[in-house]
């Protein structure tokens, strides 16, 4: 494709992944068991009975992944830290041998001329806080800041940018109230109280962090376009309803310093028990950050559903009475999530829209699910992520002419790696990784990639 996207003198590029999805050596070094090892080893919670337990083996063979990212040529990699590799209880003592690994990590990324963008929860909080309440409970709030100042002493003499916690979205609802996620909950209020405690513990690390010294604190969210399924005024409530589940639930704290405004019509009884929010916790909350990130793959529409979900199965404890309604006519990838590439502009010309404050922009996640496979000479064509790549990229730089300021693009993924619930089905990495022999083979998508940057520096 010769109509590379162009983008302003200063933007930088990166990769990017995550502890559980590629690092294996789940009990090696003295790292504890997380939730989502209790979760995949669950019978029927994952595709194919599948777990992280050696995923891409990124802990033996980072030196080999670091030269993948220098021959790519990206600025930036961001992975993140495994809270139980650090802390295996959550609280108590400091796993030496954890933090010597993200040392070792941290080295060879500078030491290729690549700036490491460290995440502390991506969704792996130890076992034994979730035996205690987990994030339903402030402690862990509490705990998760002394985790942050405990890593950022080691490694904030090298590393400038650190994000707190990532998708918050999926811990809470994903996880605790549909049951898709680690830790498998269907629950009503106590995902509402997850919600804010995550919150609340980004804003104590973030305090936690820049007392340590940290140039720059952010958080990553994965923000939704989301659209009523028909001109109805009952899509329309719903659309709404959904705005405040995916979307506003966060923005509105960190960005606005407040709660959303329709709490009481989108959670219906639930909102009536919010025992868990006290005096001042906002003001911990909506400290300013230095950017935010934001993860994008799909837009969203969504229909009025009056009643709850029938099947027990799918059923989720947060009823905001709609149900996602799909977006015909267009290519799906792996995931069945639709391809519409001009959703990502409105979804970041709206969010400047609606905050005037909003902190300089990283898309910290984007990318496609694809069913590609190595053909005879082992290499891998995969056609539709590049496409992929190519019309996003395209919509990130109509934003940027539209006046949104994002500073910088991570693709997801680096890697092949474990899919979460759906094990190892689905494969979003420009990176094939055979996960019999861990080999490691650049896809075209990873050329296409480097070529991106390369043009980029280049002009």
């Amino acid at each position: 494709m010769s109509d590379l996207p162009r983008f302003p003198a200063g933007f930088r590029f990166g990769a990017a992944t995550a502890a559980y999805q590629i690092e294996g050596a789940a009990t090696e070094d003295g790292r504890g068991p997380s939730i989502w090892d209790t979760y995949s080893h669950t019978p029927g919670r994952t595709e194919g009975g599948e777990t992280g337990d050696s995923a891409c083996d990124h802990y033996h063979r980072y030196p080999e992944d670091v030269e993948l990212l220098r021959r790519l040529g990206v600025d930036d990699y961001r992975f993140s830290i495994a809270w139980p590799r650090v802390r295996p209880a959550g609280d108590g003592p400091v796993n030496d041998k954890g933090l010597d690994f993200y040392d070792r990590l941290v080295d060879e990324l500078l030491a290729a001329g690549i700036e490491p963008v460290p995440t502390l929860y991506h969704w792996d909080l130890p076992q034994a806080l979730e035996d205690r309440g987990g994030w339903r409970v402030r402690e862990t709030a509490e705990l998760f800041a002394e985790y942050a100042a405990i890593t950022a002493e080691r490694l904030g003499d090298r590393v400038r940018r650190w994000i707190t916690l990532n998708e918050p979205f999926c811990t809470s609802f994903v996880g605790h109230a549909v049951g898709r996620h680690a830790p498998g909950t269907r629950e009503g209020v106590p995902a509402l109280a997850t919600a804010h405690h995550l919150l609340l513990g980004h804003g104590l690390a973030a305090r936690a962090l820049r007392a340590a010294g940290a140039a720059e604190v952010g958080v990553t969210l994965n923000l939704d376009h989301i659209s009523p399924a028909t001109d109805s005024p009952a899509d329309a409530a719903a659309a709404r309803r959904a705005e405040t589940l995916h979307n506003l639930v966060w923005t509105e704290p960190l960005l606005a310093g407040r709660y959303p405004g329709n709490e009481a019509e989108t959670w219906g009884e639930l909102a009536r028990h919010q025992e868990f929010r006290r005096e001042g916790d906002l003001e911990v909350i909506g400290a300013p950050l230095d950017f935010l990130g934001i993860n994008f793959y799909r837009p969203l529409v969504f229909a009025d559903a009056p009643y709850t979900e029938p099947d027990p199965a799918l059923r989720t404890a947060v009823d905001i009475r709609a149900r996602e309604a799909g977006w015909p006519g267009v290519r799906r990838t792996a995931m069945d999530w639709p391809v519409v590439p001009h959703t990502f502009t409105e979804l970041l010309t709206r969010l400047r829209d609606r905050y005037p404050n909003l902190p300089p922009v990283l898309i910290t996640e984007n990318g496609s699910a694809e069913p590609d496979q190595p053909d005879a000479d082992g290499a891998v064509h995969d056609t539709d992520r590049v496409e992929y790549l190519h019309a996003h990229l395209h919509a990130l730089t109509a934003a940027l002419d539209a006046g949104v300021d994002v500073r910088g693009y991570f693709v997801w993924s680096l890697l092949d790696n474990f899919e979460w619930a759906y094990g190892y089905a689905k494969r979003f990495g420009i990176v094939r990784v055979d996960y019999a022999t861990h080999q490691r083979t650049p896809k075209d998508s990873y050329h296409w990639y480097a070529g991106l940057i390369a043009a980029h520096r280049s002009s």
